[in-house]
């Protein structure tokens, strides 16, 4: 399992709270540090691993089985701070190794690789050792860790259709609905379950969300709780998915305008003439600022060589978004433009799209599955009553 843990959002430690609690469930193999965002380490994983050890008494009165801290803490490695260049890969990393490693082991099954932040690690692995794309399954929460992994998700997409992989873009969202009844919704949960029980329940609440329950990367461990993981189509705690051929990657040869529409979760790659200038090929140079709903994000875009620049971009949103491209090397000028992203993934095909194989799962498109806007969502939402009451049962352990 792959995790921003302790960068910008708080959601990965209530998920590795969830993921401890019921760890007697897995053959844990690895638990990585992978932020393409933010300041996400190992050393968050190994705090939460001590809160763990000073409530295991408590808990293996009910599960012994539980994992040892000591095996825990074996098993955390560090990843890559921050996305890759365009390429989408660069130099090998703890956790990028530790993937190999595991996946190399003699098995008749395979290693699960759930996906809660970037998709750097996983990217370098499979560049490292290309052969290992027949011994793992991926499960990736997408939506905004595409956004922040889309170099890596390129060239995932673009080397490796055969892998096997699950792409949650908006199905994951039905877990922090608000369509729930009022006991188990978001603000409420934690007052009514779990209630500063044990240190973990303490620190589920000390951060800045104050113990309202997001979870957004929980579904991956859902689904693999739930019956047969080697099945997405079925139903499932954690979702049910569908085949997909074409996953859509975008061209512009320059600027777009509001005439111009993507689609959600779509790589969208921006390419821009400028200055033939002695750089080496993938250099960032670039930087595309982008004007959302939730505010401004910057990007950065990169040097292909003979006056060639490019930036790749992921919206995880219907909404009109607007940009602005800017460099500090001399010549190259601003650029500026906007788009619409609708809301139908993955829509028409593009012939520019990444062509997928035969194990490439995604959100269902069914109307009557969306969540307010999110695609599959409810494949998720019909079953988080019955997880969340049951994750109940175990906080009442630490009281």
């Amino acid at each position: 399992m792959s995790t921003d843990i302790g960068g910008t959002d708080p959601d990965d430690n209530q998920s590795m709270i969830h993921l401890l609690m019921y760890n007697e469930l897995f053959d844990i193999e690895g638990l990585l540090s992978s932020p393409s965002y933010g300041d996400g380490s190992k050393e968050e994983i190994l705090r939460t691993i001590d809160l763990y050890e000073k409530d295991l008494p408590k808990l293996k009165k009910h599960k012994p089985n539980l994992a040892t801290p000591a095996y825990l803490r074996s098993v955390v490695k560090q990843g890559r701070h921050g996305a890759a260049p365009y390429k989408g890969y660069v130099t090998a990393t703890e956790g990028s190794n530790w993937i190999i490693k595991c996946a190399q082991k003699k098995s008749n099954r395979p290693l699960w690789v759930l996906v809660w932040g970037g998709l750097e690690d996983l990217a370098q692995a499979l560049h490292d050792k290309p052969e290992i794309q027949n011994k793992i399954k991926v499960f990736f929460i997408g939506g905004p860790n595409k956004k922040w992994s889309a170099n890596s998700y390129a060239y995932i997409a673009k080397n490796f259709p055969n892998l096997w992989f699950i792409e949650s873009n908006a199905s994951y969202y039905g877990f922090f609905s608000d369509n729930v009844p009022d006991s188990l919704s978001n603000k409420n949960y934690y007052k009514n379950f779990i209630h500063e029980a044990g240190f973990l329940g303490k620190d589920y609440k000390a951060n800045r969300y104050k113990g309202v329950l997001k979870m957004g990367d929980t579904p991956s461990l859902l689904y693999m709780m739930d019956g047969n993981p080697n099945n997405p189509m079925r139903e499932n705690w954690g979702g049910s998915y569908v085949k997909f051929k074409h996953s859509p990657r975008v061209l512009f040869n320059g600027n777009t305008s509001i005439r111009d529409t993507v689609t959600v979760f779509s790589i969208v790659e921006f390419m821009f003439k400028g200055p033939v200038v002695n750089i080496p090929p993938d250099s960032a140079c670039l930087t595309m600022s982008v004007k959302s709903e939730i505010g401004e994000q910057k990007w950065n875009g990169f040097y292909l060589g003979n006056g060639n620049y490019v930036v790749r971009y992921c919206p995880k949103r219907t909404e009109t978004l607007s940009y602005k491209v800017t460099s500090n090397i001399s010549g190259f000028k601003e650029q500026n433009g906007t788009f619409v992203v609708n809301n139908i993934w993955p829509g028409k095909p593009h012939n520019t799209d990444y062509q997928l194989g035969a194990n490439w799962y995604t959100d269902r498109s069914n109307p009557e599955l969306y969540d307010d806007i999110w695609q599959g969502g409810k494949t998720v939402l019909k079953w988080r009553n019955n997880v969340l009451l049951d994750w109940a049962k175990r906080w009442s352990w630490l009281r």
